[in-house]
This record gives structure tokens, C-alpha cells and sequence, in this order.
């Protein structure tokens, strides 16, 4: 695999506010996202290698190669030297492992060097070289693959690496391109785009949030069916939008994530994919809070016989008509796919921990004459979702405190008298906890489906499950064939925390689990320079839509990269105390709402007890909050052939 070097810095730093120079080099430097002038002349010794090898993969075996170089400067040098060396690529099903060796020339040579980009030199000659065979498994056969002809396999160099295709890191890279910047590339690990509304297709998949709300505000859709959209209506939509504003060639799929780290010394981040190497002046995650399935810790689970699977990762292979199905979970997905399964199953037991709060869900289709006024009235469809929009910011002040919530209250628990009628069930089914301290449901057919002749409501908490069975604390043993979890996301527990590295070689994770989860804005986290979190920590919403967070959060970030631009920096990275300051504003808070007082344990909380999820108030605050950057709470590094605005 061809290397490419870093680019020789040639640059001094200073710092504004109390941020620490890191590189003492000589010389002059481009400012951030300008390409810097030619140097011409430059002497210096560069390599260029490749390699061959040959592996074996799950489908079959053969040989692959790996090449690669910079195709941006040109140079010669001349060397001799003999060596050898191998090298190794493994991945996952569908990739192989090869050993190989090869050659490469070194030298020292008269370069010259092309703006942006790190210096090539050629030559001949032999040295140590490391081959490391990218290999696909396809029917018996493998080869070496670069998953884009433009340089991935050598180490690419980009002014924003975003990772995630979800509504945030969709809604960035429009973003980006509406804001004139187009170096930058989309790395998702699946092999689609639309994030949790990709994942989650489980019968009855919709969401709760008016599509109107719910759907970008640069990109409106006159077409939804209904009041509340589909799992399909919602990813059909993300795929068109990611078409309609040109992002399709920004994304790179099947690029997992491995390791992204801080590199002090170039001011850039080192980034590791499944499929290749990079670099970016800044990083934007867009993983999202419910993008990785929970799965619980209950003994036995891993004997069982039958099949498991988690709700965001529904088994359409297996055929439910006639199975002894076992629920586990009555959240948000729970409430949806029970009722859609119900008629097919032979048997369904609904293990409940604690019931939900569920109201009526007021969806109506959109008739004809409503469609026509969405696509044809000039202003309709602002309207209607400024209207959702501020209809919503109305139940954020009944969640201020519990004591305001008894309209929801009489509300859902005038849904559930309407619903069953039989007093027994109904104390069952009502919660223990103030409405809105776990998110609010909505369903038509919940109540309904749970009193089916078939259905079984288990309150008692499971003690084990064996290989075709779950046992309770009451000592009942019920005989099943298939287990779904409904048993929510890793919220508070990002996965992407740990494969983050900042300044000081930490995770972001282990910065957490110190300092607890906490972020600038729900953005910027200290120690983590030109890192920003598209829906970080305190940014969850229970009462509206989180495409109004996202939105607002682009903003910011857009204004942020801006600034790095204009005053000519190269990092910023906020203030300790200003992070701190912000984090106790948002605790203090938090402290007497519904989401804190309302007597539940939710997904909200972690394991300390902190709530390190919702933003605790109207939404119009958080958007006045991100509206400008503001520079004053950040440390930043800049070249000194540069003056910073004040």
C-alpha cells in the first residue's frame, strides 16, 4: 500500500485565549481551507511503494494487489538499497487476509510541489516494503479493490470527514455544499444511506413526529401520505434529498469507522476506515443516540435455541405465522410492531417492566385537496410546519414540572379507560411515573392488540432464559420459539465515543465516564479540537422533533468552519470552563422537570444517575444558542504569518 507523507510543516502557531502552542517550525503556511502557494525547488526524500499478495478469503482465494500514489506533485530521486517485507489485510466476512511482498524506490531528489497536496518523489531501487491487499470475496475469486479511483488507498487529505449518512450527516453534507464547501466525503458503514430510518424496518415502522416536522426545513415534501410518516415514506425521502442536492458523490459506504485520532503536531485528524486511511482539518459525527441496539444482559440468553433477534434489526427471513413469540420491551418499537405481528402469531408473551404512557395517535391521510394546497399555495407548507413547531414547544413547558403535566395525564389515562374496560388490566397497563418522564406514545392499535385471546402480558421480571424457554421470579416457565428485543438503543453509551482520540491520546469515551458525558453547545468537547457532534450530549428532545436540533446544529458547525476560514485558524477547541459553565446551566435545569423528578428510570439516565440526553426547554433557545459561533469561548491556533480578527 502506498504511503503518502505528511506534508513538511512549515509553520509557527500562536494561540488566543489560553490554548497551547504545539509546533515550533520555521517558515510560512497557508491559511485554513486556502490552498497555500507553490513551493518550488524543494529538496527532500520521499517514497513510493507498492506491493502484491496473495490471501484467503471465506469465498475462495487468489491474489490481490495494492497500489497507490500521489498523482498531485511530481519529482525525481534516485537510490538503491535491498530489503523485503510483507503485509496483511483482514476484515470481516467477505474480506481476506494476504501476506506479500514488494518493491519501492527511495530517494533524495528536487521536487515540486503542487498546492494542498504532500510531495511524490520517483525513482528506482529497492527497499523494505509493506503490501497490504485490500481482497473481496465474491464467488470463489478475490481481488484487490480501491474503493474510489481518487486516492483511497493512498492516504487522502480533506477539509471535512463526516461520518454517518442519517438524517445529520445527510443534512451536513447539504449543508457543506449549500455553503460553497465541497472537500469533504460521507463515510457510512452500511451500504445504504438513511441512518436508524434504514435499520429500522420493522412491521409498523413510523414515526411520531409530524412528517412536516419531522422532514428537513430547506427541503420540504409536499407528498407525505398521512399526518405522521412511514419508515418507508421517511428513507425514500433521504434518498431523494441526498440526490436532489447532489451529496450522492460526497458518500463512501461499506467505510466503517475504525479509529479517528487527534494528530497535535499537523493540526488535522488521522482518520482509519474499513476501506482506507485519511486526514481532515475537521471532523463531524453524525451517529446519532439510536443507531446501536441494547442488548440486554439476561442469563441464559446466549443458550437459546430459537431465534433472537433485536427489533432495529428485524429478521424478514423468519416467518412469524404460527410461532410462540416472546416480546421483551414495550417502548417506542414495541408499541408499533406488536400489533402488526399479533394476527399472525400463535402465542405472543409481552414481558413488561413498566407499562407506557400511550395516547391517541391523531393520524389522518392527507386527502387530494390537501396535497394540492402543499405543492401549489404559496407558503402552505411553512406554514404547517411552523405551526407543528411551535404546537410542540407548548408541551415543553408542561414537562418543566410534573405539577404541569396533568392535562397529558388525564389525557393518555382517558385513552386507556376508552381502551380497556376490563379494571383489573387497566391497573396493570396504567404507569407508576409522571407522563413525560419516559417519552409519550402514541397508537391506535396498541390497546387493542394486547387483549387478544393470544397475547399475554407478563409483569413478573425474567430470571433466565433456557434453551426454548424464558422462567420468571414467580417461577413460570413458558415455552418459546422466538424472542424479539425491544429493548432500545446504547444511547448514553455512544459506540463512536470509543473509537475517538483527542488531544491528550484518551477516548472520548473514557473523557466521559471522568468528566461525565457532557458537550459545549451539545457539540464541542474540550480536549477534541475541530471535532463537532451532531446530536452530542443534552441535545434529545421529548416533546418535539430533532430535526430542529440537527438543523440548528449545522448552523453552528457551518459557522464554525467558517470562522476557521476567515481568521485564518487551524484549531479550535472550547474553553474548559465555558464547557463547564454550559453543562451546569443545562443540569440546573434540568433538576425539577419531568424528565428528572417524574419517578422512572429511562434511556435518558445513565448509569449515575445524570441525564446527559435531554435538552431541558423550548427548542427557539437552543437555536438562538447555536444561531452565531462564538469564538470567545474557545482556544484557538492559528499561523502567525497571520493576524486572528478579534
Amino acid at each position: 500500500m502506498t504511503t503518502t507523507p505528511a506534508p513538511n510543516r512549515t509553520t509557527n502557531t500562536t494561540t488566543t485565549g489560553t490554548g497551547t502552542p504545539t509546533d515550533a517550525s520555521t517558515g510560512t503556511a497557508p491559511a485554513a481551507g486556502v490552498a497555500p502557494t507553490p513551493t518550488t525547488n524543494t529538496t527532500g526524500t520521499n517514497t513510493a511503494n507498492t506491493g502484491t499478495g496473495t490471501g484467503t478469503g471465506k469465498a475462495g482465494t487468489g491474489a490481490g494487489t495494492a497500489t497507490g500514489s500521489s498523482s498531485t506533485a511530481t519529482g525525481t530521486a534516485t537510490g538503491s538499497g535491498t530489503a523485503t517485507g510483507t503485509g496483511t489485510s483482514t476484515g470481516t466476512t467477505g474480506s481476506a487476509s494476504a501476506s506479500g511482498t514488494g518493491t519501492a524506490a527511495s530517494g533524495t531528489g528536487a521536487t515540486t510541489t503542487a498546492p494542498r497536496t504532500p510531495p511524490r518523489t520517483t525513482g528506482t531501487g529497492t527497499r523494505t516494503a509493506t503490501a497490504a491487499a485490500i481482497t473481496v470475496a465474491a464467488a470463489g475469486t478475490e481481488h484487490a479493490t480501491a474503493p474510489h479511483p481518487t486516492g483511497d488507498l493512498a492516504v487522502r487529505h480533506l477539509k471535512v470527514a463526516v461520518i454517518g449518512a442519517g438524517i445529520s450527516g445527510l443534512g451536513t453534507a447539504i449543508g457543506l455544499l449549500k455553503a460553497g464547501i465541497d472537500d469533504f466525503l460521507v463515510f457510512e458503514r452500511a451500504t445504504d444511506l438513511g441512518g436508524t430510518w434504514r435499520d429500522n424496518t420493522y412491521p409498523g415502522c413510523a414515526c411520531d413526529v409530524q412528517a412536516h416536522l419531522y422532514s428537513y426545513s430547506f427541503a420540504r415534501n409536499p407528498d407525505w401520505k398521512s399526518t405522521f410518516a412511514t419508515q418507508a415514506e421517511v428513507h425514500a425521502y433521504l434518498k431523494d434529498c441526498a440526490t436532489r442536492h447532489g451529496v450522492d458523490p460526497h458518500l463512501r459506504y461499506d467505510h466503517e469507522l475504525l479509529d479517528a485520532t487527534w494528530n497535535d503536531t499537523h493540526h488535522h485528524w488521522d482518520i482509519r476506515t474499513k476501506h482506507g486511511r485519511y486526514t481532515a482539518q475537521a471532523l463531524i459525527t453524525g451517529t446519532g443516540y439510536l443507531s446501536d441496539p441494547a442488548i440486554p444482559n439476561i442469563p441464559g440468553l446466549d443458550t437459546f435455541t430459537g431465534t433472537v433477534f433485536h427489533s432495529s434489526r428485524w429478521n424478514h427471513d423468519h416467518d412469524l405465522t404460527g410461532r410462540d413469540v416472546a416480546v421483551i420491551g414495550t417502548g417506542a418499537s414495541a408499541i408499533q410492531f406488536v400489533p402488526a405481528i399479533q394476527p399472525d402469531v400463535n402465542r405472543l408473551d409481552l414481558y413488561q417492566r413498566t407499562p407506557p404512557w400511550v395516547a391517541a395517535k391523531p393520524d389522518k391521510p392527507n386527502t387530494p385537496r390537501h396535497t394540492w394546497m402543499l405543492r401549489h399555495l404559496p407558503g402552505y407548507q411553512r406554514f404547517r410546519r411552523t405551526f407543528n413547531k411551535h404546537g410542540r414547544e407548548i408541551v415543553a413547558f408542561f414537562m418543566s414540572r410534573p405539577s404541569r403535566t396533568t392535562g397529558m395525564k388525564n389525557m393518555a389515562a382517558g385513552h386507556l379507560k376508552k381502551s380497556v374496560t376490563d379494571p383489573a388490566l387497566r391497573k396493570r397497563l396504567t404507569p407508576d411515573y409522571t407522563v413525560g418522564c419516559k417519552r409519550l406514545l402514541f397508537s391506535n392499535t396498541w390497546y387493542p392488540a394486547i387483549q387478544q385471546p393470544n397475547v399475554d402480558i407478563v409483569s413478573d421480571t425474567i430470571t433466565r432464559i433456557g434453551p426454548t424457554h424464558i422462567t420468571t421470579t414467580d417461577g413460570t416457565t413458558r415455552h418459546i420459539d422466538t424472542i424479539i428485543l425491544a429493548t432500545g438503543f446504547t444511547a448514553t453509551d455512544r459506540p463512536v465515543a470509543h473509537l475517538i482520540h483527542g488531544r491528550n491520546g484518551h477516548t472520548l469515551a473514557d473523557t466521559w465516564n471522568r468528566d461525565g458525558m457532557t458537550a459545549h453547545r451539545g457539540t464541542t468537547i474540550h480536549g477534541f479540537p475541530n471535532l463537532f457532534m451532531l446530536l452530542g450530549p443534552n441535545t434529545t428532545l421529548g416533546h418535539s422533533s430533532q430535526t430542529v436540533m440537527i438543523e440548528a446544529q449545522i448552523t453552528y458547525i457551518l459557522a464554525a468552519l467558517k470562522t476557521l476560514h476567515t481568521h485564518h485558524l487551524t484549531t479550535l477547541d472550547v474553553h474548559p470552563h465555558a464547557q463547564t459553565t454550559y453543562n451546569n446551566t443545562l443540569q440546573n435545569r434540568l433538576k425539577n422537570t419531568v424528565w428528572n423528578t417524574g419517578g422512572c428510570t429511562s434511556w435518558y439516565t445513565d448509569t449515575k444517575g445524570n441525564n446527559p440526553s435531554i435538552w431541558p426547554t423550548y427548542t427557539w433557545r437552543f437555536r438562538h444558542q447555536t444561531r452565531t459561533f462564538d469564538l470567545t469561548n474557545y482556544q484557538t491556533t492559528t499561523h502567525t504569518n497571520h493576524t486572528p480578527n478579534p
